[in-house]
């Protein structure tokens, strides 16, 4: 059976919310609790370890696990981004950092070294489709990094440009609308746009929930990192329950058995069979 969710409105509005939640959360307990952004990174990580082994474990889709995987490589996305980007503190200047841009630039290279390797493993790289345990590690992998280089991306255009957070929220937003048009009104290969599209709402999140939670006088709404939390993790169980009903009245439908995309070999399915005969 299917362990991955149709890519679909719902899906977009689903992940935006996480990893916004992602950012606000990470912040909270990174510098508001002064926990520091190592600390958190390392239990954001054993949180992230347990809810990935239950998906990867599972076998069909969970809505509420799968998205309780996707904030949790938010949120350690956060706190890896800060600790490479600024250093072992919990606070935005304490500097012994690598930069901004440097840290964008070394998350990126990860990036393409997981697709690389994704592509000689022979793995579909169709998102919907993705059956065996390899395929769905090097999934979450590449999400992880993504999250992580999304979100030093939005600390590019928020800190090192005139842009600040408002500024960088619009101009990313702009971009994935043309991505979205891309993905209809263009040849471009869909899990090309996809993945530009996954990396880029991970620091729409971030500069929206620095929107949220940064004081008036630091252009933002003065919500604070605790009160968007909770209500940016209100409005994720409310959507999450929204797609639970939905999936209970419509399931995913089961796919065809996983084969090898090089080879063409059988693979193992990473999930439960579904008969269709009879």
């Amino acid at each position: 059976m299917r362990k991955l969710p149709h890519v679909t409105v719902l899906f977009w509005v689903l992940k935006t919310i996480a990893v916004t939640l992602g950012e606000t959360a990470g912040d909270l307990f990174g510098i508001d609790l002064q926990l520091g952004y190592a600390t958190t990174a390392i239990v954001f990580m054993v949180f992230f370890c347990v809810v990935v082994t239950l998906q990867v474990r599972a076998d069909r889709f969970h809505a509420g696990l799968f998205w309780a995987v996707v904030l949790s490589t938010s949120t350690v996305g956060t706190e890896i981004s800060d600790f490479m980007n600024r250093g072992f503190g919990h606070a935005s200047d304490d500097g012994g950092g690598i930069g901004y841009t440097w840290g964008g630039i070394i998350l990126a290279t990860m990036l393409a070294a997981v697709f690389v390797v994704w592509w000689r493993t022979g793995q579909t790289y169709d998102v919907e489709n993705i059956a065996t345990r390899k395929g769905e590690i090097l999934y979450w992998v590449a999400i992880l990094i993504s999250n992580t280089l999304g979100t030093s991306s939005g600390d590019v255009l928020a800190h090192d440009t005139p842009l600040g957070f408002r500024g960088a929220f619009f101009v990313i937003a702009g971009i994935m609308v043309l991505l979205v048009a891309a993905h209809y009104l263009t040849p471009i290969n869909g899990t090309v746009l996809f993945w530009v599209a996954f990396v880029l709402t991970r620091p729409l999140g971030a500069a929206g929930g620095d929107y949220l939670v940064k004081p008036v006088d630091e252009d933002g709404l003065g919500w604070g990192t605790l009160w968007g939390s909770v209500a940016l993790l209100a409005a994720l169980v409310g959507f999450v329950v929204f797609q639970t009903v939905q999936l209970r009245r419509d399931p995913l439908e089961p796919l065809p058995a996983p084969r090898n995309r090089l080879t063409g070999e059988p693979e193992r399915a990473n999930g439960a069979l579904v008969s269709l005969s009879g």
